[in-house]
Formats: C-alpha cells, structure tokens, sequence
C-alpha cells in the first residue's frame, strides 16, 4: 500500500475509537445507569442482526468457534468491561487505563507473526501511554478497583482481538458486512443470558435511553465495527491498536464541549504527543529485495496459512 493511502486508511480508521470516545459521554448522559451487560447486549445484537440482513451467509466450520473467540473478544468482553469500566471510573481515567493496550499488541505481534519490536515501537508506546496520562489524568478523581480491573480486562480483549482477527482474516467469499455483523451477533448472544441472568431488564425505558441505545446501534456499532474491521485487514495490528488511543483524545473533548469539563495545556500536550505516537507507528513503505511490491506482508503470509 502507498503511503498516501495508508495515513488514508489509518484517518479513516480513527473514526471508528473517535466514536467509542464518545461511549463514555453517552454512558454517563443517556443510558440506564448501572447496567453495563444490558448496554453491551442492546448494542451488539440488534447491530449484528440489522448487517447480516445484508446477507444470509453464516459462519460454519471452523469459523463457528473462530468467530465466537474473536466475537466474544472484540465485542461481547470488551464492550461488558468497558461499559464496567465507564461507570465506575470517569471517562478519562477508564481510557488512560486502557493505553496499555498497544504494549499488549505489541508483544503479540511478536509471537504470532514474528515481528520485530523496534526502538521507534517501544518508544511510540511510551509516547502512548505519557500521552493518554496526561490528557486523562484527574489529580483528584478516586481509583475504584473494580473499574480499574475491568478497564485493564478491555485493553487486553481489544489486544487480543485485534491480532486474532488479523491472524486470522475473514473466510473466502465472505464480504465484509457480514463478517462484522457475525462478530457482533456472536458477542451478543455471549454477554445476552449474562445480562438476562444477572442484570435483568429494566422496569422502565426514558426517551433519553432509547436515544442513547440507538446512537450506540447505529454509529457506535455498525458504522464504527464496520470501519474498524476493514482497517484490521489493511493495516499492521500496531497501527491499529495506537488508532484507539484516539478514544481518550475524543472522551476529553466532549467533556469539555458538554459537561463543562476544563482542558488545560497539559491536556492539549498528551493530545499532541499521542498524535506524535500514531504517526510514529506508521509503517513506511519498503521494497526487500525478493519481495514483489504487490506481495503481501509477512502477517498476511501467516493470515493465509491460518485459514
């Protein structure tokens, strides 16, 4: 890929952790509080029903448990701990937790597809993780264990789900739309009987909620998972996973545009400096010598033999 189109395909990525920022917003504002498996069922299943009305394809094989692991991982785990994590820390703090996840990517990059850890890698997760700390960081905001270990658990699902979907691809034929919405069909039927078993329903739903449901439908699941997954295919899982610290670049400028939230200098820094980080990660375009240019890279090559 050229590098034009590839700062193309990593900027419209973005968009996809730019709309989760938002989740926390959407969280704390419109849903019903206290009920983090019944706003990720609400989000993931209705979301997966309405993409694979596009298509009656439907996983069979090795897919079946493939696409359970990776659904469960990219949607129904991650979403549950990071709706967990969104109410009981605040936003920033649940996202500034989460910035571990590109140093989890990276080790996994190494053991699934042999890729090197360089300097300029080691370096970007440092700017990471300095970046999203000083963006999110609240000097006064109190730490609750159980967000603090649901927010660790998402950055790890996301990890984990990022390189296994990359790992593994999607099946021949199999368009894009479909794939996504097995992934979030399978993430919710896995979090659905939690929710039904340990949650229940709700005695009443306000309008407010019902905005809230549907805006975490439409933009925060099918549009978002639909872009995320097609940046997954083009893009080295690094690249990908530094794309979703733009999440706590997002949750704090909302915070401050509608919950009177302050942005400080040292905020506009970590803002800058995880911007710094992305761009450092950036793969840049090499021709090895007997490599064709259109030749796949090296965790393309393990892709295939995966499937």
């Amino acid at each position: 890929m050229k590098s034009g189109q590839q700062f193309l395909t990593s900027g419209v990525t973005a968009l996809a952790p730019a709309i989760w920022g938002s989740v926390y917003l959407v969280t704390a504002e419109w849903l019903p509080p206290d009920r983090p498996l019944l706003a990720t069922t609400v989000r993931a299943l209705p979301a997966g029903l309405i993409l694979l009305a596009f298509s009656r394809a439907l996983p069979s094989g090795i897919w079946l448990w493939r696409t359970l692991a990776v659904g469960a991982l990219n949607i129904g785990a991650f979403n549950f701990l990071m709706f967990l994590a969104a109410y009981r820390l605040p936003g920033g703090v649940a996202a500034m937790i989460m910035a571990v996840q590109p140093m989890i990517v990276l080790v996994l990059g190494a053991l699934l597809f042999g890729d090197k850890i360089r300097f300029a890698h080691v370096l970007a997760c440092v700017l990471g993780a300095v970046g999203v700390v000083l963006v999110a960081f609240k000097g006064s905001a109190a730490l609750d264990f159980v967000g603090v270990v649901a927010a660790l658990g998402a950055a790890a699902c996301l990890a984990f789900g990022i390189s296994l979907t990359k790992l593994w691809g999607r099946p021949d034929g199999v368009g894009l739309l479909p794939f996504t919405g097995w992934q979030l069909l399978a993430g919710g039927l896995v979090s659905l009987p939690f929710t039904l078993a340990i949650e229940g329903l709700p005695s009443s739903i306000t309008g407010t909620n019902v905005i809230g449901f549907t805006y975490l439908i439409s933009l925060g699941a099918v549009i978002s998972y639909v872009i995320w997954f097609r940046g997954i295919e083009r893009l080295p899982v690094l690249t990908i996973s530094f794309l979703a610290l733009c999440s706590p670049i997002v949750a704090t400028l909302l915070g401050y545009a509608f919950r009177d939230e302050t942005l400080s200098i040292l905020q506009v820094v970590g803002i800058l400096v995880i911007l710094a980080a992305v761009v450092l990660v950036q793969p840049r375009p090499v021709k090895p010598a007997g490599v064709a240019p259109n030749d796949p890279p090296h965790s393309d090559h393990i892709k295939e033999r995966a499937r």
